[in-house]
């Protein structure tokens, strides 16, 4: 792990690093045929090095894209760890036979990737060809406590807030939902969500991926959206490390991302919510 100094603050016990990733040796675990970006090496070693110095003690996996539906490097980590420190989000066929779900299950998985590339242009009427994986995958997750796990661009966000409205299971969205923060939380996509959450008793927001939707120095652009959840939903929001960062491992640290928590909730009752109370009551730790 590089040096990247020490935390602003220290996590409370049993706090959770709610979303990351592992990647281990390509010949061992080969790439998905569709891969956004060349994944780096970054096994279990290296991201509970950082969580031992952030001061996380709990975990969720979340399977990457690069892997696509073939989940065994983030199982073969989570068996390492052990249910009783982890739990996981995989990506699976919507159609995946029960059996196999319920194996998973017992290895601590809690819920299912609805992944877009972030970066994917606005396409109108998109979440229509979305809605048949999303409605399967929606039964079967409320149907074993599981939920669903959004991480899609800002537009499409908004264009899947109706689809979410009717969900059954719980739902995360990553990356505050991924609207600009160069816009800010006034912008009619942001609001709505916020209204959405509100309403929802089962939809719940990372704090993760600042990097994906904050281009201004010290992503000060993000503060204000951040605030805004906090003040409406600080019940159902999770922070996540987004660990090791891919494309943009070169530009961020984990500990400043970490960092920016301390600066969006400052007061130790609201970051042992967001790292501690809402983990544990979402996740079933």
């Amino acid at each position: 792990m590089r040096d990247e100094g020490q935390p602003a603050f220290r996590a409370p016990p049993l706090s959770c690093d709610s979303h990351f990733h592992v990647f281990g040796p390509a010949e061992k675990y080969p790439y998905g045929a569709d891969i956004r970006y060349q994944p780096p090496l970054a096994p279990l070693e290296d991201f509970l090095a950082l969580a031992r110095h952030l001061g996380c003690e709990r975990f969720v996996f979340v399977q990457p894209s690069a892997y696509g539906r073939d989940n065994a490097c983030m199982l073969d980590a989570m068996r390492e760890v052990g249910t009783q420190k982890c739990r996981g989000i995989v990506d699976i066929d919507e159609n995946a036979p029960d059996a196999g779900l319920a194996r998973l299950n017992a290895a601590g998985v809690r819920g299912v990737r609805v992944n877009v590339n972030p970066i994917k242009p606005p396409e109108p009427g998109f979440s229509k060809t979305m809605l048949p994986r999303i409605e399967r995958l929606d039964a079967r997750c409320a149907e074993l406590g599981w939920m669903l796990d959004f991480l899609t661009p800002g537009w499409l966000t908004q264009e899947l807030l109706p689809a979410m409205r009717r969900l059954k299971a719980r739902f995360t969205v990553a990356h505050m939902g991924m609207f600009l923060a160069k816009d800010g939380p006034r912008q009619p996509g942001f609001r709505q969500f916020l209204e959405f959450l509100r309403e929802s008793g089962r939809g719940w927001v990372k704090f993760t991926g600042t990097y994906r939707m904050s281009v201004a120095p010290g992503f000060a652009d993000a503060a204000p959206m951040a605030r805004a959840l906090i003040e409406a939903v600080p019940g159902r929001i999770i922070w996540g490390s987004d660990y090791p960062h891919l494309s943009f491992a070169d530009k961020v640290g984990s500990v400043e991302l970490f960092n920016l928590l301390g600066q969006w909730a400052p007061d130790d009752a609201t970051r042992r919510k967001i790292l501690v109370d809402n983990p544990q009551k979402l996740f079933g730790f």
